[in-house]
């Protein structure tokens, strides 16, 4: 699943199918509008300020609507990851998308038991949405640029035959790996998917 959206963007979710953390600086862009109402009318600068801002706003809004569908497919498993996330950890979720995601749980257990399981035999009227749901596939490959130089990652094999073998990641380099070897250097910021 690629939905990059803007290269740049900090904190894009890039190919991973897991929610990554959300983009404030397009949200701080966005709240720069109130200087264009402070500008002159008719100024070319303001209306390419305009042009850029209603872009940015796309590109939220695109990057929002992405991160939902995440959600909504993977909700069970996000909700899990939040549980057990420790105290010091960041969410990978807003609260707005935490609540969202809370909410879609609820909705999708109320709506299985009053359309489906009440017409089932008692044995069978319970479901286990986290192992129904599928998991996101953390062995998807994903581009991703280094923004600190990382030493020593270690990178398992795709198959038997193979051998690990440890890579060192340079500063500005771009590359193509599974998510699931970087996954920890994209949550610390050290990589930034593209």
């Amino acid at each position: 699943m690629t939905e990059e959206l803007d290269p740049t963007a900090q904190d894009s979710d890039g190919g991973s199918e897991e929610v990554v953390l959300t983009p404030a600086e397009l949200i701080e862009n966005l709240e720069q509008e109130e200087n264009l109402r402070r500008a002159k009318k008719g100024d070319l600068k303001v209306s390419i300020h305009r042009m850029e801002m209603e872009r940015i706003r796309y590109v939220l809004s695109s990057y929002l609507r992405c991160r939902l569908m995440k959600i909504e497919k993977f909700f069970p498993h996000i909700l899990e990851k939040e549980k057990t996330a420790h105290e010091g950890e960041l969410s990978s979720l807003s609260p707005e998308e935490l609540v969202f995601a809370k909410q879609y749980m609820a909705n999708t257990e109320t709506y299985l038991k009053n359309v489906a399981l009440k017409h089932m035999p008692p044995n069978l009227q319970m479901v286990d949405l986290l192992r129904s749901v599928p998991k996101p596939d953390l062995d998807s490959y994903v581009f991703l640029r280094v923004k600190e130089r990382q030493e020593n990652i270690l990178v398992e094999p795709e198959t038997d035959e193979q051998r690990d073998y440890v890579i060192d990641l340079e500063e500005g380099s771009q590359h193509l790996i599974r998510y699931k070897t970087i996954a920890p250097l994209v949550a610390s910021g050290a990589v930034q998917l593209i």
